[in-house]
């Protein structure tokens, strides 16, 4: 039989798939449709700073005075209604999913400044979560600013909530870095135990009728799983840390591409969104399949031989590859069906 076990924050999963921040964490009755349809660990919806500021009138909203003045003020981020708990329910619900769940229970922290994040990493911690996401929102649009001192706040903040608490600590990366590995790197050495590629970004849309700028989330594709897939089997061995991939997760085929590439866990919030909390047992089988009918005995065994290290040709991963992609579409085939 294979062994769906891994490893992941240093925290034993019973199988790689992980329920990512979502909504269907708010409730303990889904959180524990979840847990029966096998899912490994669950990630909280996220607690935004806007709330933890809110509740606690903090001062130190960003790490400089004045970037209120950009577009990361308040109106120019996500909805946070919809996740509307205040940060001292959030704790409560902590306790209640541990209460009631066997499965890891891993909280969420999106903000962009240390001040209220130390303190409600603590306050995290104490509530009993097994491991803390750091999941940060920063939208760059001061020209002012540049990468370094972008990346140097991110690493401040990682640094800072690493030294405040002992849980096991996973940073959810944008895949907007122009250095990603020397920022996975920075990141792993400032304390990160794990990465999680990649952060989907709030996309506004334009209203064309009413000429207002509108909130519009669109839920992830199987395709998009190509881009977290390829760093991944990048960062894999170049890394001391654990990788999950989030973004594109719909199937089991989708989780072993994901465990090939490096990943200890896969993360899906979409497909559970679209087919309920039951479809991770689909997910699942699908896996155990594939496993099977490949002769993987294992998850611990198949991690990481699809990742730029292992592979017969590494450059399929890199800018050499480009001009063979391109060449391989055949615009007589197109034209045909248009005939």
């Amino acid at each position: 039989m294979t062994d769906l076990s891994t490893t992941y924050l240093g925290l034993q999963l019973k199988n790689p798939l992980v329920a990512s921040a979502s909504p269907l964490s708010e409730k303990v009755e889904v959180a524990r449709q979840l847990e029966e349809a096998g899912i490994g660990a669950i990630v909280m919806y996220s607690l935004f700073e806007e709330q933890i500021i809110h509740e606690s009138l903090e001062l130190d909203y960003y790490l400089e005075r004045g970037t209120y003045a950009y577009a990361e003020a308040l109106t120019y981020f996500p909805d946070v209604g919809r996740y509307g708990l205040v940060p001292d329910k959030y704790l409560d619900k902590i306790r209640e999913l541990k209460r009631n769940l066997s499965v890891p229970i891993i909280a969420s922290l999106n903000g962009v400044s240390p001040g209220g994040w130390i303190k409600y990493a603590q306050k995290i911690e104490d509530a009993g979560a097994d491991a803390l996401e750091l999941n940060i929102y920063y939208l760059a649009t001061d020209s002012d600013l540049t990468g370094t001192k972008l990346e140097d706040r991110y690493i401040d903040l990682v640094r800072s909530v690493r030294s405040s608490v002992r849980i096991p600590l996973a940073v959810k990366l944008s895949p907007f870095f122009t250095a990603l590995p020397n920022m996975a790197k920075r990141l792993v050495e400032a304390g990160a135990d794990g990465l999680v590629l990649f952060n989907r970004f709030y996309q506004p849309d334009f209203d064309l009728e009413a000429l207002e700028v509108v909130p519009n989330l669109t839920l992830s594709r199987p395709e998009e799983l190509r881009l977290p897939l390829r760093w991944i089997a990048i960062l894999y061995g170049r890394v001391e840390a654990d990788l999950a991939l989030t973004t594109g997760v719909h199937s089991g085929r989708d989780v072993a591409k994901a465990i090939l590439a490096g990943a200890s866990v896969a993360m899906t919030a979409s497909a559970l969104l679209l087919n309920g909390a039951g479809h991770a047992t689909s997910i699942l089988s699908e896996l155990q399949q594939w496993m099977a009918e490949h002769e993987y005995t294992s998850v611990a065994q198949m991690r990481g031989a699809m990742s730029q290290q292992s592979v017969a040709e590494p450059a399929a991963f890199e800018r050499a590859n480009y001009a063979k992609v391109l060449s391989s579409f055949d615009v007589n085939a197109i034209s045909m069906r248009e005939r």
